[in-house]
């Protein structure tokens, strides 16, 4: 049942596409455990061959299990890395461009601005100043983060649920941020 998911379902975290009532203090403890990867996943400098390694690291990653991904990291106006696996749609590329706005605009992972405004009981969606035509404040856009200088990039997925886009996203980060030798 693995093989369409980015990591085993989480039975008792914060579901933000669930309309059902969610275990208590679960989306405080989802906004704690984005903030604090934030803070872990740093790069001491962000090259073009770290954002291939990146790429070709969430494609491997994608294509073992199976998942109907598509991947972008852009810095600025640049795409450095983008390619659709099997299964991707056309939406996906819609999904990623506004996602990948909303990380870079407000420099936090995508699905941390949408689980912040869920704080007081509301959507961001819900503004009128959110335009959700250019934005998305969905889970899967994660700015890359170089040490002492801040965000620099973004690295996308779209295709699975949001929370596992974003898991995704990150399980690649630690991987490629791991020290050589480290397990």
């Amino acid at each position: 049942m693995w093989a369409m998911t980015a990591n085993p379902p989480d039975v008792t975290g914060y579901d933000p596409d669930s309309r059902d009532a969610q275990p208590a203090g679960s989306l405080e403890a989802l906004i704690v455990r984005i903030e604090a990867e934030v803070r872990e996943l740093q790069f001491p400098g962000f090259s073009l061959d770290d954002s291939l390694n990146l790429g070709l690291l969430l494609v491997e990653l994608g294509k073992e299990r199976g998942l109907p991904i598509a991947i972008d990291i852009t810095k600025g106006e640049q795409v450095l890395f983008h390619v659709a696996l099997p299964g991707a749609t056309p939406d996906n590329g819609h999904w990623i461009r506004a996602k990948k706005r909303t990380a870079a605009r407000y420099e936090v992972p995508s699905l941390l601005v949408g689980l912040r405004a869920r704080l007081s009981g509301g959507r961001i969606e819900d503004n009128a100043w959110f335009d959700q035509a250019l934005y998305a404040a969905h889970g899967g856009s994660f700015p890359v983060y170089v040490t002492g200088v801040g965000a620099v990039a973004t690295v996308t997925v779209s295709g699975l649920p949001q929370v596992q886009d974003h898991d995704l996203v990150v399980e690649a980060l630690r991987d490629i941020l791991r020290p050589a030798g480290a397990e």
